[in-house]
């Protein structure tokens, strides 16, 4: 290369560098890459491809990277998120979303709409009107400290009177085994009771607040007022209306620390709960 043609090319780099500095400038400085969990009611590759579309949405809008993380069992979750290294960004039952506010310094910026509750359910053809009946047979239910665990308890305060436990790994497995025949009941989130044909409800506990979606101390200001705003805004735009119509969520809504306050007392006499 002649010298003339070297002194051309500078600047044009130069430029060229300058410009592209400028258009990374924004990402560089704001995105940022964070792991997202959902409590594990399905199993793990059920919940990847359940939610996949909210973390796909989720990094578009705010041009961090969301990375869904599903856990195998609510044993595996549990002491997870107690040692809290790797949780995010959380989206949980009320008790546990309390519990991280509490515990952990995590806080709440959005929940699902509405309340939810759990169902003691057995196959249709078991003819069961009343939790005493179920005393003495095989129920299953994730482990504990799973709400659904936790209502099961609270419906047979008596340890003389109760059904047989059948941990599974997520209200999937528990449903297939009431299929299967291989128990008698199990206590599944009511939202999941009308996707079974075969299921006949024997009764409904109390509600609490729906899921909440809560970040952990690691996830900087402007990073959640920007998972904020992708997920309330999600319901009027076109594609935020096609990602909730996949994972079957109406949308999400506003909520803070004192939308859970109080819910954390399920777990009083967990194990693992009273040391932190």
């Amino acid at each position: 290369m002649y010298p003339d043609q070297t002194n051309r090319a500078r600047p044009a780099t130069r430029h060229r560098l300058a410009c592209l500095l400028l258009v990374c400038a924004p990402a560089c400085t704001w995105a940022e890459t964070y792991n997202f969990v959902v409590q594990p009611i399905l199993p793990p590759a059920q919940t990847i491809a359940a939610y996949t579309p909210l973390t796909d949405y989720l990094s578009e809008k705010t041009g961090d990277t969301i990375k869904l993380v599903a856990a195998a069992n609510f044993l595996v979750y549990w002491e997870t998120m107690k040692r809290d290294n790797d949780y995010d960004i959380i989206m949980d039952a009320s008790h546990f979303t309390d519990f991280r506010v509490q515990k952990l310094g995590y806080q709440v910026i959005a929940k699902i709409p509405d309340k939810v509750s759990y169902t003691l359910v057995t196959n249709e053809n078991q003819f069961i009107l009343d939790p005493s009946e179920l005393v003495g047979r095989k129920v299953a239910t994730m482990a504990s400290p799973s709400l659904g665990a936790i209502r099961l308890e609270q419906l047979y305060p008596n340890i003389m009177r109760q059904p047989v436990i059948v941990e599974t790994a997520n209200s999937t497995d528990a449903v297939e085994k009431v299929r299967s025949g291989e128990v008698a009941g199990a206590i599944i989130p009511t939202p999941m009771v009308g996707q079974y044909s075969f299921l006949n409800t024997v009764v409904t506990t109390e509600q609490v607040p729906h899921m909440g979606i809560s970040v952990s101390k690691r996830v900087s200001a402007a990073a959640a007022a920007r998972l904020k705003q992708a997920m309330l805004d999600a319901a009027n735009t076109p594609e935020g209306q096609k990602m909730l119509a996949k994972i079957a969520l109406p949308g999400f809504i506003t909520a803070n620390n004192n939308t859970y306050v109080g819910e954390a007392k399920l777990l009083d006499g967990v194990w693992g709960y009273e040391k932190r």
